[in-house]
């Protein structure tokens, strides 16, 4: 009987140890990954010595990141890189983060040389970031234009009267909060939504028709919302030139006196922590080795989520929405 209770302690003993340094292997991996964040961190922007031109790449949903508006100013002055090479491939995003970066590189312009390469979409908010240059280059089959502005917001009205749910609310004025989506739209509020879509939609056209030298009828044939490809948007006057990076250097070189001969670095703009996935899969894997596999689901599935969340856009939206996706 002894014997069982002295094997019963020193299996409990073992499972201690054996958690313990679990715990701390885990601890371990978890500070080494959050080191490499902080070095990818500090190594944004970082380019090398000597002059070259920098290659800047703006992907993905583009939303306000005042990070990145200072990094654009310090590649402005830097005084090694000679010229800026904008590489586009977005769908768009916020209209205010869309004017927010198009404003950035503007300004960058004034201090560099630059020229955009679409590579495969610039669509509505990101083709507010290509208009920012003097230059657009895109690939045949490279998507541009949907010039246009949206507000959408689910209505759960229907769904919630089936349920027996009603949703009540105390306002101080008929608009306010409106619309909510647990109510029918008034008049009111999809008048006010609309006059809010047309002024923006106005400042849009408006930037197009400026930074592109259309007239009222080119603007019109363009300006209704539907994407082209690089082939068309030659004749629509969206696009310069149908290239890649290459035909980028060669402008540089014959406009604005470029030596094409320089290298051509990237130029990394921070990305935020919540935005780097593969650290979501390291933290994951170690926690699935360390023998936590519970934990390692829920971090998996976390990541997961943030994914999804970062198709969740608050605000007024410049953002290219083929049919079909939910």
């Amino acid at each position: 009987m002894s014997l069982d209770a002295d094997l019963i302690v020193d299996r409990r003993r073992m499972r201690r140890k054996l958690t313990f340094w679990r715990v701390l292997a885990v601890l371990f991996i978890v500070a080494g990954i959050v080191g490499a964040a902080a070095f990818l961190g500090r190594r944004a922007g970082f380019a090398g010595v000597g002059d070259y031109i920098a290659r800047v790449t703006i992907q993905g949903l583009i939303r306000d990141d005042e990070e990145r508006v200072q990094q654009l100013e310090r590649l402005g002055k830097s005084a090694t890189a000679r010229a800026v090479i904008v590489h586009v491939d977005s769908p768009g995003g916020t209209t205010a983060g869309s004017e927010q970066l198009y404003d950035a590189l503007m300004r960058l312009k004034e201090r560099k040389p630059l020229v955009i390469v679409v590579d495969g979409l610039a669509a509505s908010g990101g083709y507010i970031t290509a208009i920012a240059g003097d230059h657009i280059i895109a690939k045949q089959t490279s998507l541009v234009g949907s010039i246009g502005v949206l507000f959408q917001y689910p209505n759960f009205t229907d769904l919630l009267d089936k349920l027996g749910v009603k949703v009540e609310s105390i306002k101080s004025s008929p608009l306010k909060a409106a619309p909510n989506g647990f109510e029918p739209t008034s008049p009111e509020a999809r008048a006010a939504i609309e006059s809010i879509i047309k002024d923006s939609y106005a400042w849009f056209r408006g930037l197009v028709q400026d930074r592109r030298h259309l007239n009222d009828d080119e603007l019109q044939t363009v300006a209704d919302g539907r994407v082209f490809t690089g082939h068309q948007g030659i004749g629509l006057k969206l696009v310069d030139e149908i290239g890649d990076e290459r035909a980028g250097i060669a402008w540089l070189a014959k406009e604005k006196k470029v030596n094409d001969k320089l290298p051509v670095r990237d130029y990394q703009l921070h990305r935020r922590f919540s935005d780097l996935p593969f650290l979501h899969a390291a933290a994951a894997a170690a926690l699935e080795a360390a023998g936590f596999s519970k934990l390692a689901r829920s971090l998996d599935e976390w990541g997961a989520v943030q994914a999804v969340e970062r198709l969740n856009l608050d605000g007024l939206l410049a953002l290219w929405h083929p049919a079909g996706t939910n």
